[in-house]
């Protein structure tokens, strides 16, 4: 009997223990072992859950990772053999990657509305919208929508949009048959460019990822029609009917203009020479035959504009071809003078125009690293991750470089006067002989800049751990030669092995450009002020 009795306090203390020691249900945003995707244009993985955690890798659009388990708003994720945090608005299930899936749109109600970095009035503006313009549903938050627009991500007020069921996007051509390609894209927008391809070869694929299926490859000088875009993929249609993507950075975007537009009459504009020993040449290239050299100060009547050229009249029977980076077109400038300034409070840079200049490229490989990095290949990579921080804060951004390609010094300068830029960065790693010498410097040519180059280096020095070797005067002929406010950045020193190994991390590169943007906000927040 007493036997019995334990029996069965035994079995009701195991079944009391089971119940109590169930894990208690909750509904995850998504199950543990469920795969992700990323849904930006670059994520971090990160130590922990949350912002201040070191970088342990950059992950990139559409990339899979693993859910392991989710902390607030960050899931803890699996990626090949690593294990880090990764921001949970920044990630899609795999339902929500299909493109069958994915049926919201957000309609523009007014015109001019404002696209912004965070959920907050107070957040930077990074686009106007205009009335009717439909994009893509990624979240909502309160009052506030998180959608993709024109290859941005931003937040608009649920107010002033409409969001409803999206329809098939059709093509801009006739042929709607491949229209069902277009969906699942994050930003698909008609683009009346045409894409050149820069280098030898390239993968034409079947969807914008570097793990998607290959259909063909594609030649030097071979130019494609442009689709649409999705970040830094473009979709091109690589035979009649048949369409593919390739990754961007492997060539460059030209205009196709028209006759009639190539030969628009410049009658009453024209342009002035601003170097001496400039080439006049009889076609728009710079491999046809000079037909004259002249000096700066030198002003000739534009007959037409073709692409980068213009054909000037030198006399009344003669003509002759200009590139447009060795001019000034003094209507064009005093255009830019005069147009009003976005009104800009302290912390964001609206208004304002930002060269961003990515050293050498194309058969000018830069410097090469002790451990053989060539220059060009992270000066790019550092140009576009600064890129995106000063759209974030609203500032208009041109690029002299969107891929590998050779730019000429007095072009990239002739993209700071053209655009009367509030500042020009232009971006290097450094080298030397002796092995030993490591640090970072800023330099400047003329006394406009600099301040500049004083509040850009303070940015620099608070965000990396490399020896401050300071912001000093340097002849170098993009600064020498630029009337904008201009710097040029070596971001340490490629033939030193410690320093190239550390330099050429996406950590180092993230550090970087926060100093170089919070230098640009110090400084643009002192002008509001004088």
């Amino acid at each position: 009997m007493k036997n019995k009795r334990l029996a069965i306090l035994l079995s009701l203390l195991l079944v009391f223990t089971t119940i109590f020691t169930l894990p208690i249900s909750k509904e995850p945003a998504y199950a543990e072992g469920e795969q992700l995707y990323v849904n930006a244009e670059i994520l971090y993985l990160r130590e922990g859950p949350g912002l201040s955690y070191p970088i342990i890798e950059t992950l990139k659009d559409g990339t899979a990772v693993t859910s392991l388990e989710k902390e607030g708003d960050w899931h803890k994720v699996r990626v090949g053999n690593k294990e880090g945090y990764v921001a949970s608005w920044l990630v899609k299930s795999a339902a929500n990657n299909s493109a069958a899936t994915s049926k919201k749109t957000v309609v523009a109600q007014v015109n001019s509305l404002n696209l912004r970095a965070e959920p907050s009035l107070s957040a930077a503006v990074l686009a106007k919208i205009s009335s009717g313009t439909e994009s893509t549903f990624i979240q909502q938050q309160g009052e506030w929508i998180q959608i993709q627009f024109d290859g941005m991500t931003g937040w608009v007020f649920d107010d002033y949009v409409t969001v409803k069921e999206a329809t098939v996007l059709q093509e801009s051509k006739t042929d709607t048959n491949h229209a069902n390609e277009s969906k699942g894209t994050q930003s698909v927008e008609n683009d009346p460019n045409t894409f050149t391809i820069n280098v030898n070869a390239v993968n034409i694929r079947k969807k914008p990822d570097l793990t998607a299926k290959k259909l063909k490859t594609a030649k030097k000088d071979q130019q494609f029609a442009v689709i649409s875009r999705d970040h830094n993929w473009v979709q091109i249609e690589y035979e009649k009917g048949k369409k593919g993507w390739i990754y961007s950075f492997y060539g460059t975007f030209t205009e196709q203009r028209t006759k009639e537009k190539q030969k628009e009459t410049k009658n009453s504009e024209s342009v002035t020479i601003i170097y001496n020993g400039t080439n006049l040449r009889e076609e728009p290239s710079t491999a046809s035959q000079v037909v004259a050299r002249v000096d700066a100060g030198t002003t000739y009547k534009i007959i037409e504009s073709e692409g980068e050229w213009y054909k000037i009249a030198l006399n009344d029977e003669n003509t002759a071809y200009v590139a447009n980076w060795v001019v000034t077109n003094n209507q064009e400038t005093d255009k830019v003078k005069t147009a009003n300034k976005a009104k800009r409070k302290k912390g964001t840079l609206n208004g304002l125009t930002i060269v961003v200049d990515a050293g050498h490229g194309g058969n000018d490989r830069g410097t090469t690293g002790a451990r053989n990095t060539d220059e060009k290949d992270i000066t790019i990579l550092t140009a576009e991750l600064l890129r995106s921080k000063l759209q974030a804060a609203g500032a208009n951004v041109l690029m002299t470089r969107e891929s590998d390609v050779y730019i000429d010094l007095r072009k990239r300068v002739a993209i700071s006067h053209q655009s009367n830029a509030d500042a020009f960065i232009s971006i290097h790693y450094d080298a030397l002989e002796d092995s030993s010498v490591h640090g970072f410097t800023t330099y400047y040519t003329n006394s406009y800049q600099q301040e500049l180059a004083e509040s850009i280096h303070a940015g620099i020095a608070e965000k990396v751990s490399l020896k401050d070797r300071g912001a000093r005067y340097g002849d170098y002929l993009v600064l020498r030669e630029n009337r904008q406010p201009s710097v040029l950045l070596e971001l340490g020193y490629l033939s030193n092995p410690t320093e190239e190994r550390a330099i050429t991390t996406d950590y180092f590169r993230e550090q970087a450009t926060l100093g170089i943007y919070q230098g640009l906000l110090d400084y643009f927040d002192d002008q509001i002020e004088k």
